[in-house]
């Protein structure tokens, strides 16, 4: 666990973080919440997912980050890189809480806990709170109580009794019963415990039985995440860019992200689009696609819709692949026609020839600009795609 990392990474670094109160800013757009908070603004009763008008009454001298969604996405994924670099298959849910099963590992690392605890230390450089226990929650509850240079193990069940239910705060499904258990009387996890499972169940629902699953012991097994390779294309913008303008550049990206030799003929599933905003800050926003496209067009009809979220200018777009899909060299567009064997000749006449001159063998003029005053505005050199 590593404390405060979105709020560090948006606020600078940790040093930042002493200046006084500070809690990470809603994003724009979004719902009203405070994200992660200093631990001075702890002391003020604030917590992550507090109404932001709440959280400035208790402290009207709170701080507000701007959040960095791209930066803290790239610092962690340097994070879990690391991680999985040492052996561990890591399961990484939200940024700053990694788990992994260190059972596999003890064999590459002397054969005890404390040998895997060094190489994660050694792995990370930097301060991080380590917990081990029989399931996730276990060792989330070690974690929180540990110190950066000492880890923590909670054994069994019976050790989570005396913690205090925010923890659920730190699961998605459970983070909304904190607050409500709270105003109910239930302090900690063996009060929640010690309750009738049918009541949490016609209480709470669904996640009610998760938490009292957590409360016992028991937890849901892990899903570590699948590495995979990065492919992505970033474009500075020359001014600000918004409306029409900002479409080309989205097209220029997906031409040139499809290009990539790289790729391979795959399909993409997951794309992650971001921008850095000209007010400061960025955003960011993940594209699962219905099913796997290689298609330029189709591509550009989704991308186009949740580029219209953006919540400020953009001075900086960037398209990433997060996971790719199976090779489909028989797929079609949508609009396909009669000619379709001609453009599959031609497509494979294109790959030919970017495979003997490289991505930019085969480029179109795409106008970006056509109105500007300065010509190298006007239009600009993109990869061809049927």
């Amino acid at each position: 666990m590593l404390p405060r990392f979105e709020l560090a990474v948006a606020a600078g670094g940790r040093e930042t973080l002493l200046q006084g109160p500070a809690a990470l800013a809603p994003e724009p757009g979004r719902e009203q919440f405070v994200g992660e908070v200093s631990h001075a603004a702890e002391a003020f009763g604030i917590h992550p997912g507090m109404r932001l008008g709440e959280a400035l009454a208790r402290c009207p001298r709170l701080a507000l980050v701007r959040p960095d969604p791209v930066g803290v996405a790239d610092a962690w994924e340097r994070v879990v890189g690391a991680l999985e670099a040492i052996g561990a298959a890591v399961e990484s849910d939200r940024p700053g809480l990694a788990c992994f099963d260190a059972r596999g590992l003890r064999r590459l690392h002397g054969g005890s806990l404390d040998g895997i605890v060094a190489a994660v230390r050694g792995a990370l450089r930097r301060p991080a709170r380590i917990g081990a226990g029989p399931t996730r929650f276990c060792a989330l509850a070690a974690a929180v109580r540990a110190r950066t240079r000492r880890a923590s193990i909670v054994a069994k069940a019976t050790e989570l009794h005396a913690e205090p239910v925010a923890l659920l705060r730190f699961r998605d499904e459970t983070a909304a019963l904190a607050d409500g258990l709270d105003r109910l009387g239930i302090r900690t996890l063996g009060d929640l415990a010690a309750l009738p499972r049918a009541a949490l169940a016609d209480r709470f629902g669904p996640p009610g039985l998760l938490a009292h699953d957590l409360a016992h012991g028991r937890d849901t097994p892990l899903r570590p995440r699948r590495p995979g390779e990065t492919l992505e294309e970033a474009l500075e913008l020359e001014e600000s860019a918004s409306g029409e303008q900002l479409g080309r550049a989205l097209e220029l990206l997906v031409d040139r992200l499809l290009a990539r030799r790289e790729r391979n003929g795959r399909t993409l599933r997951a794309v992650v689009l971001g921008a850095t905003l000209v007010e400061g800050g960025t955003w960011r926003e993940r594209v699962v696609f219905r099913e796997p496209l290689s298609d330029a067009a189709r591509m550009r009809l989704v991308l186009t819709q949740r580029l219209a979220q953006l919540p400020a200018p953009a001075e900086a777009l960037r398209l990433s692949v997060e996971r790719f899909g199976p090779p489909h060299p028989g797929g079609r567009a949508l609009f396909d026609d009669r000619t379709a064997l001609r453009r599959a000749r031609l497509r494979e006449a294109i790959r030919q020839v970017r495979a003997v001159a490289g991505p930019e063998g085969a480029l179109r003029v795409l106008a970006v600009d056509p109105d500007s005053r300065v010509p190298e505005r006007r239009a600009v050199l993109t990869p061809f795609e049927l």
